[in-house]
C-alpha cells in the first residue's frame, strides 16, 4: 500500500526504533479504548442491577440485557464503513479520526447524565465516534512505515499493548467507581479518558504531517490511484480479505462472551471471595487486557522465531491458530459449569485459564489482522476496508449476544463445548484452504514476520 510522499519517512523522529508518530496513535487509542471499555465493563451490570437502591440500574432482565449489548456493540463495529467511507472519499483518516474523537466525549458525557433519553442519546454518539476513529487510526499506523518495512507488525503489536494498557485500567478503575461508588459516575470517568485521548492527539499533530490526508485531493500525490480502476490483483487481495472477514465473524462472536456471558457468569456464579475481599465482576475484564499487555511481546517474538525458520507464518495461518486457541479457553468455562452444577458455586480460577487462553489467541489473530489489512487494501479503499474488518468485528458482536440469549435456556456448559469445537473445526478448515487463499494475496504476505 503506498503511502503519500509529504510524509518522510527517513528524516521522522524515532522512539524504540519506531516513528514517534505511532506512540501519539498509540496514546490516542489507549484512552479510546479505556473509555470504551471502561463503560462496557458496566453497560450489562447497569442494565440487570435493580432499580432501587443507592446504586439502581434499568433492571433489566439478562437476556434484555444481552440483546441490547449485541445490538450496541455490533453498531457500534458497523459504523466504521461509513466512517472509512468518510475518511476515503471526503476528510481523509486524520481529520476523520479527529471528529470522532470529538463524537466520543460527547457520547461519554453524555452517559455520565441520569435519564433514558441521556443514556441512548450517548450510545448513539459513541456508536458515530467509534466508527469515524477505529478503523483510520488502525489505518494511520500502517501509514508510518514503508511498503515491505518489517517493522509494521512490530509496530501494530506495540499499537495493540495500548489498546490493552486502556482497557485494563479502564475495567479496573471504571468497573470499581460504577459498582462501588455509581454508575453514571463511571460513564462520566471513561468520558474523562477520552479527553486526554482527544488532547493528546491534537498535541501531536506535528508528527503526524502528512499521515492521513484525503488522497483525493487535486495536489495528493495518490490521487492516481484515487481515481483509476482496481486492478485484477487488486481484486483477488479484496477476496482475500472478504474471506478472511468470516473468520474475524467467528472469533469475536467466540471471544466477545467476555462482556456478556462470562461477565454475568462472573457476578452471578462465580465465588469472588479472596482473603475476605469480594472481587468486583467487571475487574475480570481487566484479565484479558493484563495477559495482552504481559504476553504481547513474547507472543510476537515467537511468530517472528518461528517465521525465520523456515515454517508458515503468514497471517491468515496465525488468525487460524488464534482462532482455535481461544476457543480452547472455553473448555475451561465447561469445568467451571460442571463445578457450578455440582457445588452451586465456580472458582475463580478458571475464568482467568480461559481469559489466558482467550488473550493468546487473540494475540495470533487481532493483531495480525489489522497489519494485513494495511498491507492488502488498495489505497483509495485504504479506510473502508479497515472499516469492513471492524464490521466483521460488529456482526461477531452481535452474534456473541444471540449466543448469551441462547444459553439463558439452553444452558452454559452445552455452549462453553459447542464454541470450543467449532472454533477448532473452523481453524482447521482455513488451514487446509491456505495455499489457495495465499496465492491470492500474490505475495503481499512474503514481508509477514
Amino acid at each position: 500500500m503506498s503511502q503519500p510522499k509529504a510524509f518522510d519517512f527517513d528524516k521522522q523522529p524515532q522512539l524504540l526504533g519506531h516513528p514517534v508518530g505511532l506512540f501519539i496513535l498509540f496514546f490516542t487509542e489507549l484512552w479510546e479504548r479505556f473509555s470504551y471499555y471502561g463503560m462496557r465493563a458496566i453497560l450489562v451490570l447497569f442494565l440487570v442491577s435493580e432499580t432501587s437502591g443507592d446504586n439502581s440500574g434499568f433492571g433489566w432482565t439478562n437476556s434484555e440485557a444481552f440483546v441490547l449489548y449485541s445490538w450496541y456493540t455490533m453498531l457500534v463495529y458497523l459504523a466504521s464503513i461509513p466512517g472509512g467511507i468518510l475518511a476515503d472519499r471526503l476528510l481523509g483518516q486524520r481529520k476523520t479520526v479527529m471528529l470522532g474523537g470529538a463524537l466520543l466525549v460527547a457520547g461519554h458525557g453524555t452517559l455520565a447524565l441520569p435519564g433514558v433519553t441521556a443514556f441512548y442519546t450517548g450510545l448513539a454518539l459513541i456508536v458515530l465516534g467509534v466508527g469515524c476513529l477505529k478503523p483510520n487510526i488502525s489505518t494511520m499506523v500502517g501509514g508510518l512505515y514503508k511498503s515491505g518495512d518489517d517493522r509494521r507488525d512490530k509496530g501494530f503489536t506495540i499499537f495493540y499493548i495500548g489498546i490493552n494498557i486502556g482497557a485494563f485500567l479502564s475495567a479496573l478503575i471504571v468497573g470499581f467507581v460504577g459498582e462501588k461508588i455509581g454508575w453514571h459516575y463511571g460513564f462520566g470517568l471513561a468520558g474523562i479518558g477520552m479527553l486526554i485521548g482527544q488532547l493528546v492527539y491534537v498535541w501531536g499533530q506535528k508528527y503526524l504531517k502528512g499521515i492521513g490526508d484525503f488522497i483525493g485531493a487535486s495536489d495528493s500525490v495518490d490521487n492516481e490511484a484515487f481515481n483509476r480502476p482496481l486492478t485484477s490483483i487488486e481484486k483477488d487481495r479484496m477476496v482475500v480479505m472478504f474471506l478472511s472477514f468470516l473468520l474475524i465473524i467467528v472469533f469475536w462472536g467466540a471471544f466477545e462472551q467476555a462482556g456478556g456471558l462470562m461477565n454475568l457468569y462472573a457476578e452471578q456464579k462465580t465465588d469472588r471471595m479472596l482473603m475476605g475481599f469480594e472481587v468486583p465482576a467487571s475487574w475480570f475484564q481487566s484479565v484479558n487486557a493484563f495477559f495482552i499487555i504481559t504476553l504481547g511481546t513474547a507472543v510476537a517474538n515467537f511468530w517472528y522465531r518461528w517465521k525465520n525458520k523456515g515454517r508458515e507464518g503468514s497471517s491468515l495461518f496465525k488468525m487460524a491458530w488464534g482462532v482455535m486457541i481461544m476457543g480452547w479457553g472455553f473448555l475451561f468455562m465447561t469445568a467451571a459449569s460442571v463445578q457450578y452444577e455440582n457445588s452451586g458455586a465456580a472458582a475463580m480460577y478458571w475464568l482467568v485459564l480461559a481469559y489466558l487462553f482467550h488473550t493468546i489467541g487473540e494475540l495470533c489473530a487481532s493483531p495480525v489482522a489489522l497489519s494485513f489489512i494495511t498491507k492488502l487494501a488498495p489505497i483509495k479503499y485504504a479506510s473502508f476496508m479497515m472499516g469492513a474488518y471492524f464490521a466483521a468485528t460488529g456482526l461477531g458482536n452481535r452474534v456473541a449476544g444471540m449466543i448469551g440469549v441462547y444459553a439463558q435456556n439452553a444452558g452454559e456448559l452445552e455452549i462453553f463445548t459447542g464454541i470450543a469445537i467449532f472454533c477448532t473445526l473452523v481453524g482447521i478448515i482455513v488451514l487446509l484452504m491456505l495455499k489457495p487463499l495465499k496465492r491470492l494475496t500474490h505475495g503481499a504476505e512474503d514481508t509477514t514476520a
